[in-house]
């Protein structure tokens, strides 16, 4: 039997799947104290797989508990930060009396995740040293634009609120990589090489192309919802991108109202003549323009009112400092302020807590984004939000 704590829901569908595959039951957690809830008792060969990153409750202090509780299940310890982290939490789980069969790097190689599990059903005191980042598989350009041409990319989306109303409104559509040796690929894994080689054009044009077709499904079946889509400094200067999306959006009836581009504020700082020319086009066709990590960039107010944006996204660092930072605080008061008289909708980004959200509503901000509300799901899971959304009649919190 094996227990997985991850707070990302698709990670944890994927390495279950490998581990029902490899014969083993797979238990799945998002949070540490619903499996430290839940499970009064390991089994003597029990697994545990962890991450040691989590916003509620992360991987160290999930250790600190098994060891007061004095339960003993093997671990498997896993981590997007370096390779070092790995390494120590490894020694203090050792010199706190608790075994540690296989310390892995985020992505997750599921090859080797695969191979990890078939020599514990092997041996039960075998031990998988710690592997690098990725396995030593460096990730070239051909690689990746194969992979956008070969169905290996999927879209998750994350829900945003109505902070008053508490109706689901909008998704924002983020690209994974579902790599065939290496598991699933987050996009700060392979957008840089996307970006230096040019790639990122075609990898734009094949998330939007699937959000704006999910959007439609979505219509079809009574549940109209916004859908967003990240764009680079490289789109914006795409003198084609209007016409080209315009007939994207003719060809599936789809409001084009119904699509927001999300761009950061350092992505204007180049071809600033032809990005406001293209902006500028985009807004003509009806499409939505938002400011993404609005604080974080080096634009100045006075671009700020040149370019048609509708919505304006507070960057999650003020976010989360703003329960104890009154600076910060103002900050984002400040931002919500800005963009209602701007005529922008503000989404308040990375709403973790019940504080963050209390306080987002209390300062007027219309949308919240957050783990707190919503994880990124598949379109499957998030079909069933907006169900759930629209039955509800959109009552309030």
């Amino acid at each position: 039997m094996i227990y997985l704590l991850d707070d990302e829901p698709e990670i944890l569908t994927l390495l279950s799947d490998v581990a029902e595959s490899s014969g083993l039951v797979a238990h799945t957690y998002t949070y540490g104290q619903d499996l430290l809830d839940e499970v009064a008792e390991f089994s003597v060969d029990a697994i545990l797989m962890l991450d040691l990153q989590m916003p509620q409750m992360d991987g160290i202090e999930v250790m600190r508990r098994l060891v007061q509780a004095q339960m003993s299940p093997r671990l498997i310890l896993m981590s997007g930060q370096d390779i070092g982290v790995l390494y120590s939490a490894e020694k203090l789980a050792r010199a706190h009396g608790l075994e540690v069969i296989a310390s892995l790097s985020k992505p997750i190689s599921i090859k080797h995740f695969r191979q990890v599990l078939q020599e514990v059903a092997i041996s039960p005191e075998v031990r998988v040293l710690g592997a690098d980042h990725s396995g030593g598989h460096e990730i070239d350009e051909a690689e990746l634009r194969h992979a956008i041409g070969d169905e290996q990319m999927v879209l998750h989306y994350q829900p945003q609120f109505d902070l008053a109303s508490g109706a689901l409104t909008s998704v924002e559509a983020l690209v994974r990589w579902n790599h065939p040796e290496l598991g699933l690929i987050f996009p700060d894994r392979f957008l840089p090489l996307a970006e230096r080689t040019g790639a990122i054009g075609e990898l734009t044009s094949w998330v939007i192309e699937e959000a704006v077709g999910q959007a439609q499904r979505w219509y079809q079946d009574g549940l109209p919802v916004t859908v967003s889509a990240n764009i680079s400094a490289f789109d914006i200067t795409s003198l084609t991108l209007p016409e080209q999306l315009a007939e994207l959006l003719t060809s599936t009836r789809l409001d084009p109202t119904r699509l927001v581009l999300e761009l950061t504020e350092s992505a204007l700082m180049g071809e600033l003549v032809t990005s406001l020319d293209i902006l500028t086009r985009l807004r003509l066709k009806g499409i939505e323009l938002s400011i993404d990590d609005f604080g974080t960039g080096y634009s100045s107010l006075s671009q700020l009112h040149r370019v048609p944006f509708t919505e304006l996204k507070v960057d999650r660092s003020f976010i989360m400092a703003m329960s104890e930072d009154q600076e910060a605080r103002a900050i984002v008061k400040t931002c919500i302020m800005l963009g209602h008289e701007l005529n922008m909708k503000v989404v308040g980004e990375g709403v973790e807590t019940q504080r963050h959200f209390d306080i987002l509503r209390d300062l007027g901000c219309d949308r919240g984004q957050g783990y707190f509300l919503s994880r990124p799901a598949g379109a499957e899971q998030i079909t069933k939000q907006l169900q759930e959304s629209k039955d509800s009649g959109h009552s309030g919190w």
